[in-house]
This record gives structure tokens, sequence and C-alpha cells, in this order.
């Protein structure tokens, strides 16, 4: 049988999502513990990959098992051997044909952004920090530029193994809220370090170091080397996952300081 699960974990002691040989992934200790409840190995496969210091608020994995148990027993019996940084959300059990990658039609991030003098002590590792007072309207215009579909060349890491550049952002909104900058972004999917390449461009016209209208020479020129470059990645999360509603998965609402921003 299929089983889809949601997760969300801090990301600051971990490799990243994927398996590693030295076992330092997300990825890693999920397997660990659904591998001991279901008393075989066990391997799973992500709605969306995120690199080391990236964080997630509402993350979505599958695997098959052969092993019969209650929904709740893979929630609770998984959080009782993760480490304390990674959470079960929900179990469903899922048709065969669904891929927690392959079946998602809309991928979502947020960054928090501490736009403050001072470097942030509390929110270490949460939260990203620029000390210059940035121009949220001249970002904003920069930002309207990257809407709709584009070849995101320009905001592309050199190792992405996307087969296109070509990606549909569906939403970028940017919002101050006291001295933290939110951005939430919306695509049906996105390069290695696209986002946290666009917070850093959008951060260069913020502090006027460039205009608005650079965002789009961006795209057309599609060249990496122009931009800015690539930022921290304390303040990003993986906030969610767009599915069919035939699937019938939870979308749960936390109510953490960072989703409530």
């Amino acid at each position: 049988m299929r089983i889809a699960l949601g997760l969300e974990y801090d990301g600051s002691h971990f490799c990243g999502w994927q398996s590693q040989p030295s076992a330092c992934g997300v990825q890693d200790a999920l397997e660990r513990a659904l591998s001991e409840i279901a008393g075989a190995g066990v391997r799973v496969h992500a709605a969306g990959r995120t690199d080391t210091g990236v964080h997630a608020l509402s993350q979505v994995i599958h695997f098959d098992t052969t092993a019969i148990r209650p929904e709740s027993a893979w929630v609770r019996g998984a959080n009782a051997l993760l480490p304390n940084s990674v959470s079960v959300l929900w179990a469903r059990q899922v048709n065969d044909d669904f891929h927690a990658r392959f079946s998602a039609q809309e991928r979502r991030y947020r960054y928090l952004l501490l736009n403050h003098p001072v470097r942030p002590g509390l929110f270490n590792g949460k939260i990203g920090w620029f000390h210059v007072p940035l121009d949220v309207d001249l970002m904003r215009r920069g930002a309207a530029y990257l809407m709709g579909e584009h070849d995101f060349s320009a905001f592309r890491a050199a190792g992405c193994q996307a087969r296109s550049p070509v990606k549909q952002l569906r939403e970028l909104a940017l919002a101050r809220r006291g001295d933290i900058l939110v951005f939430d972004l919306a695509a049906n999917g996105f390069l290695h370090h696209m986002v946290r390449n666009i917070v850093g461009c959008l951060v260069y016209v913020g502090k006027k170091r460039y205009p608005p209208e650079w965002i789009g020479e961006l795209l057309a020129k599609a060249d990496r080397t122009r931009a800015a470059p690539t930022f921290a990645p304390d303040g990003l999360y993986f906030s969610g996952v767009g599915y069919d509603p035939e699937w019938n998965l939870p979308n749960p609402s936390r109510s953490l300081i960072f989703t409530g921003l």
C-alpha cells in the first residue's frame, strides 16, 4: 500500500532533505523511523527537496509498504523515533497512482528577512538578515517582472538538474511587518536556489543598487553571472504543496510565529 505523510522540520542541523552517504539528510532520519515502524526498509519520495539550512512548514512525502498500521501509528510512532526538529503532522493511505512529487500541481515557499541594523539572536538560523534599509515599493515593482511563465536561467544555480529553466511563477507577494519582510512565492515548480536568488536580486533593488527594471533585464539575458549572489538559506521555508482535491490530503495550518507572519 502507499502512504502519504505531511511533515515539518527545522533544517538547521541537517545537510538538506536528500539522503547522503553520511546519513545527515532529513530523508535519512525519516526513513530510519518509518523502517522501524514497518519492520522493513522504507524508501520515501518528497514533493520537493530542500537545501542545507532550509526549513519546511508543510512538506509532503509518500512511501510504499506491506505493513498494516493505523494512520495514527505512522504519525505517533514516527514522532517518537524522529529527532525533535522533525515532526510528522498527518498520514493518509493513498491510491498507488499518487506521487508526492509528480502529482504536485504547485509548490510554495516563504522567505523571512529581518531588515534591521542588528543581526537576529533569538531567531538565528530561522530568519534571513539584511542591515541596510530596503525600499519595499521598489522591490514590489521589480517582483512584478517575474510573474508568469519565463526562462528563469538568471535565477538558477549552476548545478541545477532541472530539465528546463522555464517555470510559471503564480505568486510573488512581499509584505513588511515591522522589521520583517515576508516573501511568499508559488509556482508550478522551482529551480535549484531559485527563491534565494530572487530574494537576493530584490534586495539589490530594495537597497537601490539597481532599478526595478533590472529584474526584467536579468530575465531577458538569462545569465546567472549578471544577478545578485544567492541569499542565505536561514529564512527559507518550504511552505506547502498543491494537489488535486481528488487526493483528499490535509492542508494543516500550524499556529506558529512563522506561519502567522
